[in-house]
């Protein structure tokens, strides 16, 4: 049975991890409703507000989430700013009971955290809610969860047990191989992949071609290019580090332009599609006819079109040449080292 009405969980979770969840789900086991606080200044790479406000959603989704920034106060006409994280405790405490009573307007009854200031925080919001506020200490010592924040946000990949796979995955790199046919790209991604104990995302265009027979029509590159991105997605949270991408929407959209001769919107839209690396394989060995290709024409003229897309949209990419165990070596070099979980 719950001891208390609405039961309040305040942290940066930055990035949310196993021992947030074991709190929250605490919380709810102890409150008939919960209300969760998520704001920090700075922010953190990896854990901006939209991804938080997808983490608390996807693993709680029956809690009030509420992620805050200065933009979100100052939309809700709320006369506050958020604090520097070093501010002093007094200040941020005096902050949240304002927050609550002035600007949501959510009085709670009771706080729940894991850190020494619950007790103080507790007293203060009750002074200023004109009522009681419990304060309920949760596993102060970390023992259920012996982990930091920011020790996952100096290794996310070592400390990835902590994570939920659907919080990991904001912090999986994903990697474009782009170039010509024959040029190396399924190899490459595949031996990216085994290389960072990794998975990576094949091409689905390709089996869709083979699929029917090598006729496509132009509604089958948008299907492409979305069911495309839609498997990068699935696989990011089996990934670890990085997904290797044997083709991105870019390269959907080069055979629109070879095509049709034009390129759908949304198409265009999707290869804009951003990577934490691009990678462009050069055409610098003998073409393989597998009998899908083209000829070698159309592979070089394909590469000129991603080097003009590329520039044209400012990408910041590294060309890959040799043999592939060269172009192994120049994809880790860019990338860095492996990083192995505990």
């Amino acid at each position: 049975m719950a001891r208390h009405g609405v039961g309040l969980v305040v942290g940066k979770f930055a990035p949310l991890h196993r021992g947030h969840e074991a709190l929250i789900a605490f919380t709810q086991s102890q409150c008939e409703q919960v209300l969760v606080l998520s704001y920090t200044r700075p922010e953190f790479d990896g854990a901006w507000p939209a991804q938080r406000r997808a983490w608390l959603q996807a693993l709680f989704p029956q809690v009030v989430s509420l992620v805050l920034d200065d933009a979100w106060l100052q939309q809700r006409g709320v006369a506050l700013r958020l604090l520097p994280n070093d501010a002093p405790d007094a200040a941020h405490q005096q902050f949240l009971a304002r927050l609550l009573r002035d600007g949501l307007g959510r009085p709670v009854d009771a706080l729940f955290a894991s850190e020494p200031y619950v007790h103080a925080t507790a007293a203060l919001l009750a002074q200023a809610f004109g009522r009681p506020v419990a304060a309920v200490p949760f596993d102060p010592a970390r023992a259920r969860v012996p982990i930091s924040a920011s020790r996952i946000r100096a290794e996310p990949h070592r400390h990835r047990r902590f994570l939920d796979p659907r919080v990991y995955a904001s912090f999986v790199s994903r990697i474009a191989l782009v170039g010509a046919e024959s040029t190396g790209k399924t190899t490459l991604a595949r031996d990216l992949a085994a290389h960072y104990g990794s998975v990576w995302a094949g091409e689905y265009g390709r089996e869709l071609w083979e699929a029917q027979a090598g006729v496509l029509s132009e509604a089958d590159l948008l299907r492409i290019a979305r069911t495309q991105v839609a498997r990068e997605d699935a696989l990011l949270a089996q990934a670890h580090q990085l997904l290797a991408c044997d083709t991105t929407p870019l390269v959907t959209q080069c055979y629109a332009d070879a095509m049709f001769g034009r390129c759908d919107e949304a198409l265009d839209a999707l290869s804009r599609r951003s990577y934490a690396h691009w990678f462009l394989c050069e055409p610098d060995f003998p073409l393989v006819q597998d009998g899908t290709r083209r000829d070698e024409a159309f592979r070089q003229w394909q590469h000129r079109w991603y080097e003009a897309q590329l520039a044209a949209r400012g990408i910041v990419f590294t060309r890959l040449a040799g043999p592939a165990p060269q172009r192994l070596a120049q994809m880790v070099a860019v990338i860095g080292a492996v990083q192995p979980a505990d």
